[in-house]
C-alpha cells in the first residue's frame, strides 16, 4: 500500500521551513504541488522552466535528502513543469538532475503563485523578507569580513547617509554575503522601525518583473520598489543577459540613490569582472564601497565552529575540532554542513563522533578538488619551516632580506595555487595591497628564470606543497 504522499509532503514542508531561510521557503517551496507517488517515484509540479532550473541548481540535495528522511527510503524525484503554449496549458515532465523532457497534455494542477510583495501593499503589514536567524551578533568578525561587517553596521545606524551607498559585497558562495545582507536589514529595522527595508534575490526580482510585464502591472512594480528606504538585492550577477530587467533595475537604482535611499548588493564577482551587464549599471554599482568577503581564515573558522557546537549543545574532541577547522576551508556553509552530517550519522548509527567518522564525512561534503586546495596558512607554514622562520615574521613589517624573500614566496605560491583574489592574499600576509602581491609574484618568477639555486628551492617547496595538499 502506497503511503499518503500528501501528508508526507506536508511533513517535508515542515523540514524545509526549518532548514532554509523564510524568504526562500515562501518563494521556492510553497509553490510546489505534489502530484503523485508511484513505484517510489515522487512527482512534484512547479510553475516554470526557470523555477525547475533554480531548484536543481540550489536545492536539489535538500529536496532529495528530505524525501529520503520523510518517505523512509530511496525516492526518485520527478518534476512536472507547467508550460503555456498557443494559449493552452501543458506539462513537461523532468526527472531530477538533467533528465529528459517529455511533453504531456493533461491539465496542470492549480499552483500557488510566488509571493509578489508589491501587490496589495499596506504599510502595516509590509513584509521585508528578512530571516531573523541571520543577525549581526552571529555574523562573526574576522580578517576576511571586517570591512564589510563594519560598513554594514554603519549603514544600519544611518541608512543612505554614509559613503557606503551603494554597498557592494562580493565573494565566493558560502562566505557569508547573504547572512550579512539579512543582518544589515534586521539591524536597520531595529534602529529605524518606520523605514521600509526589503531583501530580495535577483532571481526573485526577475520573476516578479517578468510577471508584472505579463500582467501589465509594471507601474505597480516600479512604484513599490521606488518607495523603499533600503533595497538589498542578493546575487545581482543572476541578472546577466537579462537586458530588460537590468534596464528596470537601473532606473530603480537611480531613483533610490537620488532620494538618498540605501542600496546593498551582492555578487560572486567584483563589478568590473561581471560580464554581460550594461556598462552604465556597472558604473553605478561602483559608486559607493565595493568590498570582498573572502573565505574565512583558520581563526574565524574555529570561532564559527565553536559557537555552532555550543549552540547545539555538543562536545567535540580536540582532534575532531582541529581536523574540521584545518580541512573545511572554503566557506562557512560547508562548516555547517559538516556539523549537521556528523550529528545525523552519530544519532542514526549510534556512533561516536571520532576522527575516522569526521574524515569520512568531510570527504563527502568537500569535493576532491576543494580538499586538495591549499590554504594560505598551510603555504606559510611550509615556507617558514623550510627557511627556519617563525610564521609571525611573515606578517611583520620587517625588511630583512630573508623575511622579505619568504613573504614574496608565500604570495607567489598563493597566487599560483589558490583561487582567491590578490587583495585577500595581501591581507593574509601582513596587510599588503594587491599591487604588492603582483610585484612579489613577478619578482619570484624572474628569480626562477635566472637563478638555478633559487629555482631548485622553489621546486622543493612546490613538491612539499603537493604532498601537503593531498587530503588525509
Amino acid at each position: 500500500m502506497q503511503p499518503n504522499y500528501l501528508s508526507l509532503w506536508n511533513k517535508c514542508l515542515e523540514v524545509f521551513k526549518d532548514i532554509v531561510p523564510e524568504a526562500a521557503y515562501r518563494t521556492w517551496f510553497l509553490p510546489i504541488v505534489p502530484v503523485s507517488y508511484e513505484n517510489k517515484k515522487f512527482t512534484i509540479q512547479v510553475p516554470s522552466q526557470f523555477f525547475y532550473e533554480y531548484l536543481e541548481e540550489k536545492y536539489v540535495n535538500v529536496l532529495k535528502m528530505t524525501l529520503f528522511r520523510v518517505f523512509g527510503g530511496e525516492v526518485t524525484l520527478n518534476y512536472r513543469i507547467v508550460m503555456e503554449k498557443s494559449g493552452k496549458d501543458g506539462i513537461i515532465d523532468y526527472p531530477a538532475t538533467n533528465g529528459h523532457a517529455v511533453l504531456s497534455t493533461q491539465p496542470p494542477i492549480n499552483i500557488k503563485k510566488a509571493p509578489q510583495p508589491y501587490t496589495g501593499y499596506a504599510p502595516q503589514d509590509f513584509y521585508s523578507q528578512l530571516n531573523p536567524k541571520y543577525t549581526i551578533d552571529n555574523f562573526f568578525e574576522g580578517t576576511s569580513n571586517k570591512l564589510a561587517r563594519g560598513a554594514g553596521e554603519s549603514i544600519a545606524d544611518n541608512p543612505g547617509k554614509t559613503a557606503f551607498n551603494p554597498l557592494f559585497l562580493y565573494g565566493h558562495s558560502g562566505v557569508g554575503k547573504t547572512h550579512l545582507c539579512h543582518a544589515i536589514g534586521l539591524r536597520t529595522r531595529e534602529k529605524h522601525p518606520g523605514k521600509k527595508v526589503l531583501y530580495v534575490s535577483a532571481s526573485v526580482f526577475q520573476i516578479q518583473y517578468t510577471d508584472a510585464v505579463r500582467k501589465n502591472t509594471t507601474n505597480d512594480f516600479l512604484t513599490f520598489y521606488q518607495s523603499l528606504d533600503v533595497l538589498i538585492l542578493d546575487d545581482i550577477h543572476e541578472l546577466v543577459g537579462k537586458q530588460h530587467t537590468q534596464n528596470t533595475f537601473f532606473h530603480i537604482f537611480n531613483n533610490l540613490h537620488q532620494l538618498g535611499k540605501q542600496l546593498v548588493m551582492t555578487s560572486d564577482k567584483a563589478p568590473a569582472e561581471i560580464r554581460g551587464m550594461e556598462e552604465r549599471l556597472i558604473t553605478r554599482l561602483k559608486w559607493g564601497l565595493t568590498t570582498e568577503i573572502a573565505p574565512p581564515d583558520k581563526a574565524l573558522r574555529k570561532k564559527i565552529l565553536q559557537k555552532k557546537i555550543e549552540s547545539e549543545g555538543l562536545v567535540f574532541k580536540e582532534d575532531v575540532f582541529d581536523y574540521i577547522a584545518e580541512h573545511v576551508t572554503d566557506n562557512i556553509r560547508d562548516l555547517e554542513g559538516t556539523l549537521v552530517s556528523l550529528m545525523a550519522h552519530s544519532v542514526i548509527n549510534n556512533r561516536e563522533i571520532d576522527i575516522a567518522l569526521t574524515r569520512q564525512i568531510i570527504k563527502q561534503i568537500v569535493s576532491t578538488t576543494q580538499a586538495e586546495t591549499l590554504s594560505i596558512e598551510k603555504i606559510q607554514k611550509v615556507v617558514c619551516t623550510f627557511f627556519h622562520l617563525e610564521p609571525e615574521l611573515i606578517h611583520s613589517p620587517s625588511r630583512k632580506r630573508e623575511i622579505v624573500q619568504a613573504r614574496q614566496i608565500v604570495m607567489y605560491l598563493a597566487k599560483k595555487h589558490m583561487h582567491v583574489s590578490l587583495s585577500h592574499i595581501g591581507k593574509s600576509v601582513g596587510g599588503k595591497n594587491h599591487a604588492t602581491v603582483l610585484y612579489a609574484y613577478k619578482m619570484v618568477q624572474d628569480q626562477i628564470q635566472i637563478n638555478k639555486t633559487f629555482r631548485s628551492t622553489m621546486e622543493t617547496l612546490e613538491d612539499t606543497l603537493t604532498k601537503q595538499a593531498k587530503p588525509a
